[in-house]
């Protein structure tokens, strides 16, 4: 597998603290293709990005991690690469589990490959019981709403295809976090073929404390159902 065959998309809203240790991360493990979307962030994220030498996109304003990704995936195909991953910008992810997401793509024919942290048992353990909750009940909305039955829908760690990316980034109505699931409702609508791979979770005070939480969770329900009905 080819490093440079992929590119990586990085969301980010007022992420100064975390942004130049995860770039910094992904260039140590030889990802040079970086597209980092600057969400309106209020903060230095974009200046800093500029000085890591990536690719940023800036929004004027706050449009929500949907409006990010759809961004950065439109802004990858323009690149043409073989493969683009979505990566969270709080140092949540490893970036050794970029190989994980990428190889069924590249070696399998896969269109999309999401990383699951519910599916090995020590991962699962080290999730707080909370967000074990949420995320449950959340793969059950998902899989109601039209999506697949996954493990983990609201993971940040995704791979598509240049053919996959190009079809969801056209589709995606989602301006904030149901975005995770709409792109598994996508994923079934396209007859995608897709799978999940378990990844690793690095948590700390401050990537918990950036995730979703109760409220989100209702929020990313009423949207849902919102697209459902029109």
């Amino acid at each position: 597998m080819e490093k440079n065959d992929i590119f990586v998309v990085i969301p980010a809203y007022n992420e100064e603290k975390m942004i130049k240790n995860t770039l910094i991360n992904l260039k140590s493990h030889g990802y040079e293709n970086i597209i980092v979307v600057d969400d309106g962030s209020r903060d230095n994220t974009s200046k800093i990005a500029i000085s890591e030498e990536v690719i940023v996109c800036k929004h004027i304003i706050n449009r929500g991690l949907g409006g990010a990704l759809k961004t950065g995936l439109k802004c990858a195909v323009k690149y043409n690469p073989k493969v683009i991953v979505t990566f969270d910008a709080d140092g949540q992810h490893d970036p050794e589990d970029i190989f994980k997401v990428s190889e069924p793509i590249l070696e399998d024919s896969f269109d999309v490959v999401v990383g699951s942290r519910l599916i090995d048992e020590n991962e699962l353990k080290n999730m707080p019981l909370i967000k074990k909750i949420g995320n449950w009940g959340l793969n059950f909305i998902t899989y109601l709403m039209g999506g697949r039955m996954v493990t983990d829908s609201q993971g940040g760690l995704r791979a598509f295809s240049y053919d996959a990316a190009e079809i969801v980034s056209k589709q995606l109505k989602s301006n904030r976090y149901e975005v995770s699931s709409e792109f598994i409702v996508l994923f079934k609508k396209n007859n995608l073929k897709f799978k999940e791979v378990p990844i690793k979770t690095i948590y700390t005070e401050y990537s918990m404390a950036r995730g979703t939480n109760v409220i989100t969770g209702f929020k990313i329900l009423f949207k849902l159902l919102i697209q459902k009905l029109i």
